[in-house]
């Protein structure tokens, strides 16, 4: 009896140690499950961050990116603008420039022009005083008294000096007699028949002699054309 009853606590304390260490192994593996779970979640959570980085990334970059071209865009828009203005400006500044160019030439040219004909006027009125002069001198020709010989040469005198005078001022007489009629510098005051087919159009007398003053007519020849 006491045999059995020994054999039968030895059996209950081998089963209890072997629950007690089922109970552990399970409790063990139940550990191990949970940390392998845990691992696990670590990792897809790891993974979820990777990718949502790698998102994120990829976001950024394509921003940017974006970012760049706008920059770009907005950059080149400006260029082009300042492109336009500078050309714009350039044209305005040319126009100016050319059309002060123009302005100081067309005053320059006046300047002178009317520096050169100050005088036009008081010539003009002094060429009858030439005119006179002149005809004086021929008439002188037809005498041989000692007498008229002195005047003549004293009007010839005067005459040389005033002409001098003018002549500085610009005045030039102008050569009509046997030229082509020119209406821009004779004026027809007779015309005669021609006694061949070249001598048509041809000054044959001058009346009243043209002057320039400065390459400018300031009296036409006054002459006979033949037709």
């Amino acid at each position: 009896m006491v045999r059995r009853k020994s054999s039968y606590v030895k059996a209950r304390y081998f089963y209890s140690q072997k629950l007690t260490k089922c109970h552990k192994n399970r409790e063990r593996n139940k550990n191990y499950i949970t940390h392998y779970e845990d691992i696990m979640f670590n990792k897809k959570k790891h993974k979820k961050d990777m990718e949502e980085q790698q998102v994120n990334v990829e976001q950024e970059e394509a921003t940017t990116e974006q970012t760049q071209e706008t920059i770009e865009e907005t950059t080149k828009t400006k260029e082009e603008e300042l492109t336009e203005k500078l050309e714009e400006l350039n044209k305005k500044y040319l126009l100016l420039y050319s059309d002060f160019e123009n302005f100081r030439k067309r005053t320059s040219k006046e300047k002178i022009e009317l520096i050169q004909n100050a005088a036009e006027n008081t010539i003009k009125d002094l060429l009858p005083v030439v005119d006179d002069y002149e005809r004086a001198l021929v008439n002188f020709e037809k005498f041989e008294d000692e007498k008229f010989l002195k005047a003549k040469e004293g009007i010839e005198l005067i005459y040389n000096k005033l002409m001098s005078i003018l002549t500085q001022k610009g005045l030039k007489p102008m050569n009509a007699k046997g030229e082509k009629f020119d209406e821009n510098l004779h004026e027809a005051i007779a015309q005669v028949p021609a006694e061949s087919e070249e001598q048509k159009g041809i000054v044959l007398d001058e009346t009243t002699k043209g002057y320039y003053l400065h390459e400018k007519v300031i009296r036409y020849a006054k002459v006979v054309v033949a037709m």
